[in-house]
């Protein structure tokens, strides 16, 4: 029989989550480790606490589901379930519970089966031999003398499995700075600090400047960071990791210490490469704030990989975001580290045009579209409030194709009468930031929250 997880093992994540209980990839991580130990009420409660925040979260809708599946709350399961397929039909994860949740509620077994091959046709990795027997299924043969790779049989190691993992969130994109609208100030310090010194090595060796090197990238939510992260592996062809939360912390100690190390080591075998920290602050807490040596032992592990004190980070480019740059220790933004760190505001209106021409590219549009007058009726609006206007005018267009059976292009009064429907979700953001702007702005780091706000020139 497994033996359950030390309480104390989560204690330094759940004290992390009390200091910071708006960080929403946390309490996921937390939820989800809480749900693994068995302690199914708190697991509900953090997921549920989760969703008040991030109320269209895939993960934590699936996390809650599997939780109430686990307390023998069927039907709650079901119905949180059939909302996160309704957004998110491709889910391969949710259609796999929905399946096992039919067919162990005695249901029609023609619907469990149908969401099993849902599941199965998404992702062939959920395959369970379990649920095959249970309603009567079989996985199909496998081809006369091929058979699997020794790596994915069912007996490869847990190394192998790591190994696997690591790989599966290696990728090379496909996008550059075309295809990130506006926000040139931003790109030409990515230039300036990362792409130039790839571009042009033997000129920055004259200087003494290594290629590589850090770049905090902080702002509201829903601005594109993640997006120009992987625009700019894009941009040198280089290679992209990005890395999670969920993708470093582990409840066993020494563990979240090795997960890093080895997406560092990973970074290095595939140089150039861009090594993305999504929520940065989640992982960099200022130490101060730590009661547990846990989180300071993963901080110190995470400065020494940044600084290349045992293995040279010549060719990594680290990029990271956060929400939240006050949170992070001060160490990382010492010279060689995050030394520099660049505010993505909302896009001004000429990169609202840029923006909405990136979106709306590939979809049928009349050919009287007048951009700059819709982004003069957008302002404050994120990348993100952006495209919630250009869905919500395309599911206008829909409706309306739907009843003459044939595609409509999208109407300028399409694009209007949607942004009045859609609200800048970035007021909340700068509200917090101004008083950490006006009032714990030791050095000037925070300057560019002043000046974007007009408090200062």
């Amino acid at each position: 029989m497994a033996t359950l997880p030390n309480p104390s093992d989560l204690q330094p994540l759940l004290d992390a989550l009390a200091f910071t209980p708006e960080n929403v990839p946390l309490r996921r991580h937390v939820a989800a480790l809480l749900r693994q130990a068995g302690r199914l009420s708190e697991s509900e409660d953090h997921y549920r606490t989760g969703l008040r925040q991030a109320p269209n979260d895939p993960e934590l809708q699936l996390g809650l589901a599997e939780t109430y599946a686990a307390l023998q709350k069927t039907s709650a399961a079901l119905v949180v379930l059939e909302e996160l397929l309704r957004a998110q039909p491709d889910h391969g994860r949710a259609h796999l519970l929905h399946a096992r949740l039919l067919a162990g509620a005695g249901g029609p077994p023609d619907e469990a089966r149908a969401a099993y091959r849902q599941a199965l046709q998404l992702d062939s990795s959920l395959r369970d031999a379990a649920l095959d027997e249970q309603l009567g299924l079989r996985p199909a043969a496998q081809p006369a003398g091929g058979g699997a790779p020794a790596e994915h049989s069912a007996s490869v190691s847990d190394q192998g499995l790591d190994e696997r993992a690591l790989f599966a969130g290696l990728e090379k994109p496909k996008i550059t700075f075309q295809d990130v609208g506006g926000m040139e100030a931003v790109k030409e310090e990515i230039r300036l600090k990362i792409i130039h010194p790839l571009q042009f090595p033997d000129l920055y060796k004259a200087y003494g400047k290594a290629a590589g090197g850090g770049l905090l990238l902080y702002g509201p939510p829903g601005c594109g960071k993640t997006h120009l992260a992987r625009a700019t592996a894009g941009e040198v062809k280089a290679s992209f990791i990005h890395v999670g939360i969920s993708d470093i912390l582990d409840m066993w100690m020494g563990q979240s210490e090795k997960k890093l190390h080895d997406l560092f080591e990973l970074a290095r075998m595939q140089a150039p490469c861009v090594l993305f920290f999504d929520e940065v602050d989640a992982l960099a807490a200022n130490r101060h704030d730590l009661r547990q040596s846990a989180g300071r032992t993963l901080i110190n592990q995470f400065l020494e990989e940044l600084d290349g004190a045992r293995h040279s980070n010549d060719g990594v480019l680290i990029l990271a975001a956060t929400n939240a740059p006050w949170h992070l220790d001060p160490a990382f933004r010492r010279p060689g580290r995050f030394d520099r760190i660049v505010l993505v505001t909302p896009p001004d209106e000429p990169a609202r045009v840029a923006i909405l021409e990136v979106m709306l590219r590939g979809k049928p549009v009349a050919d009287n579209l007048n951009l700059p007058q819709l982004a003069t009726q957008t302002a404050g609006l994120s990348g993100a409030d952006l495209q919630a206007v250009v869905d919500t005018a395309v599911e206008s267009c829909l409706r309306e194709s739907m009843k003459t059976g044939k595609a409509l292009p999208v109407q300028q009064s399409n694009l209007a009468a949607a942004a009045k429907q859609v609200r800048p979700s970035t007021k909340e953001w700068f509200a917090t930031a101004k008083n950490y702007a006006l009032y714990s702005n030791e050095g000037g780091n925070y300057d560019d929250i002043l000046i974007y706000l007009g408090i200062k020139k």
